[in-house]
């Protein structure tokens, strides 16, 4: 981590090589860049490259590009993967003397699974052979790479031993990096671990490529699994001191609070609060065409994915097998937690005999275990899939999966891994096209309010109609419904009752009302012709008994009706406030206005309740106050204190 004697521009893309062990990678990365990838004792003891190794490549204006050696013996192809997964372009390495070998195919194929699109080749040991079988060599690699991502590369014949072919080499190099879209810098940072250890005066370092995102000196990141916080001290790039480091960049953090030894490759480094480690992916699964056998279901396989690899179980989600070649939806089920989001591309491997079967995309980060050949499972799935190059499509992709119960907007950056500005933009856009809608929307916290996909909005809308209709469709007599019934018809909770009904309300739908009711805005209670009568009778009945009225049970009879009738009657006047149910009994509501009055007096005059006086204004007894009494405690006119009653304090 010392400081460097020059800077150079970085353009933030990976070069990667690639091929069968003894075709001379290192040898080829060592005449490019003048540095020797093999960083490890064993390695240059032994002539074979066990680990991943790293090299800036330096363009023709000076500015580098990150090399990345991976090693070519099938014993570490998991080190091969690890390397590969941040690769932007490939030189696949086929030495003349050999030809296309295993793991010249294996790397080819693990190269197209993890994503990379663009590349060449160098034929190598040009200078070992005779003319004629460097022609055959480049005729068996032009036949391997048909139909593959190579197909009509660059065939660049090279010896490291001479020179020969590799100012050429380097030339077309050039082209290939200058023509790559470079990695963006935005999102959030995540920089998978490739290496570990610990330098003298600095602490632990770490190195990787992240993959998103920026960091800088002084910043806060986490280290996943595990959640551990730890402060950048320092950063390098290609071997350089910088204050930034960011996608696309062969990197070097410097951590404070960490300890070397409690982090290992696999591990992943990013911006707090935004990735989690999961135990379930759901997955497209292309099998390797060249597979001698279909991938079939409860497979024990390792997923490899970023730098980490981890066992698992395989399940099928959409076919019985997937024959080489083909493809299918699956879900891994694994046994120890990977980091890992939407897009993320992964190799799967065969834990015995140990082979690659195939390789795809992460579709989603599974909070559940997704039942076999379930429709509903495979379209949402097909719909996250196509939904992956676009982030407002993918947020929408979202909020449809979640349906009526939504997200907020802290819970959509976790799943999208995007800064809250950026996620408000991307959903402001998708309300604009009237594909989102956040109900109740506090315009001073955009931040805090629950999101919603505008077609389970629609849905919500409707059952919220179709209850309501239900409702007074059953009593028409009724003005207006409680909001208890109403969230036990809709099966919701008071949140998002609340903010339905906001929304609701500011369309028109509906009108709120004091207490805890609604309606239908508009809606008009209609009592039967022949219960006017009744009506009248009962409320005669009550006015004429004051503050002594017959028992709740004992009205049918008193006033000549059925029971309900008598229920009709009853709701129809309290709903329009002609009418006050108070625990057994019934009172007009003219009777309970002139309670209120001689309670407040009683009060006013004596500070706290005197029940005699208050009994003897009212002309009644202890049996019909108690429950009076009772209820103006819940209207919140008085209240206890102590073992008195006082005026509540407005």
């Amino acid at each position: 981590m010392q400081s460097p004697d020059s800077h150079h521009e970085i353009r933030p893309i990976v070069i990667g090589t690639a091929g069968h062990i003894d075709h001379g990678k290192s040898t080829l990365v060592r005449a490019l860049t003048g540095i020797d990838p093999d960083r490890l004792k064993e390695e240059r003891e032994r002539g074979l490259t066990i680990d991943l190794g790293f090299a800036p490549l330096e363009l023709s204006d000076g500015r580098h590009v990150g090399l990345v050696d991976v090693p070519g013996h099938e014993r570490f192809i998991r080190n091969m993967v690890a390397g590969a997964t941040g690769v932007d372009l490939v030189v696949l390495v086929v030495a003349a003397d050999d030809g296309v070998m295993p793991q010249t195919r294996e790397h080819l194929s693990i190269l197209q699974m993890v994503g990379v699109s663009r590349g060449m080749v160098a034929l190598t040991k040009i200078d070992m052979v005779e003319e004629e079988l460097v022609e055959l060599a480049e005729e068996d690699v032009r036949e391997l790479v048909e139909g593959t991502f190579l197909e009509g590369a660059p065939v660049q014949r090279v010896s490291a031993h001479t020179g020969e072919g590799i100012e050429e080499l380097k030339a077309q190099l050039e082209k290939l990096a200058l023509s790559v879209e470079p990695r963006s810098a935005e999102g959030v940072f995540r920089m998978p671990i490739q290496r570990v250890f610990s330098l003298k005066g600095f602490g632990t370092v770490v190195t990787g490529i992240p993959g998103s995102g920026s960091v800088r000196v002084g910043e806060q990141v986490e280290i996943l699994p595990g959640g551990k916080l730890a402060k950048v001290r320092g950063l390098q790039a290609y071997g350089e001191t910088t204050d930034i480091v960011r996608a696309g960049h062969s990197s070097a953090l410097n951590l404070t609070d960490v300890d070397h030894k409690r982090l290992s490759r696999g591990a992943v480094i990013a911006t707090p609060g935004y990735f989690r480690p999961i135990s379930m992916v759901a997955a497209r699964l292309t099998a390797l065409p060249s597979l001698g056998r279909p991938i079939t279901n409860r497979m024990t396989v390792r997923l490899h994915t970023g730098t980490h690899d981890a066992r698992g179980e395989l399940v099928l989600l959409d076919r019985d097998e997937i024959p080489p070649g083909e493809e299918g939806l699956v879900q891994v089920r694994l046994e120890e937690p990977v980091v890992s989001a939407p897009g993320d591309r992964f190799v799967l491997r065969l834990l015995s005999p140990v082979v690659t079967l195939g390789g795809g995309v992460v579709l989603e980060e599974s909070r559940h275990r997704l039942k076999r050949f379930k429709r509903f499972v495979i379209e949402e799935l097909s719909r996250q899939e196509e939904s992956l190059q676009s982030p407002g499509d993918l947020c929408e992709s979202i909020l449809a999966r979640r349906g009526a119960e939504g997200a907020s907007v802290a819970e959509l950056c976790v799943e999208m891994k995007k800064e809250e500005d950026e996620l408000i933009g991307l959903l402001d856009g998708l309300r604009s096209e009237g594909k989102a809608a956040s109900p109740g929307l506090a315009p001073s916290s955009p931040g805090a309010a629950r999101w919603i996909h505008a077609d389970a909005l629609a849905g919500e809308f409707a059952e919220l109609t179709l209850a309501l209709d239900k409702h007074f469709g059953r009593s028409p007599h009724r003005s207006r419904m409680g909001l208890l019934e109403l969230r036990r018809a809709l099966g919701t909770d008071k949140r998002r009752l609340a903010s339905l009904l906001h929304d609701a309300e500011e369309r028109g739908v509906v009108e709120q009302l004091p207490g805890g009711w609604v309606r239908p805005t508009g809606w008009e209670a209609r009592l039967d012709e022949d219960l006017v009568p009744a009506l009248e009778r009962l409320t005669k009945l009550l006015e004429d008994a004051g503050f002594q009225p017959p028992l709740r049970k004992e009205l049918p009879s008193a006033a000549s009706l059925g029971e309900a009738d008598l229920e009709r009657c009853i709701e129809y006047a309290a709903d329009r406030g002609e009418l006050v149910e108070v625990g057994d009994y019934v009172f007009p509501s003219a009777a309970i206005e002139r309670a209120a009055a001689a309670i407040t007096a009683n009060c006013q005059a004596h500070g706290d309740l005197v029940i005699p006086d208050l009994r003897d204004a009212l002309d009644t007894s202890r049996k019909f106050l108690l429950p009076l009494l009772e209820h103006f405690d819940q209207v919140g006119l008085t209240i206890r204190s102590g073992g008195n009653r006082v005026l509540k304090a407005r």
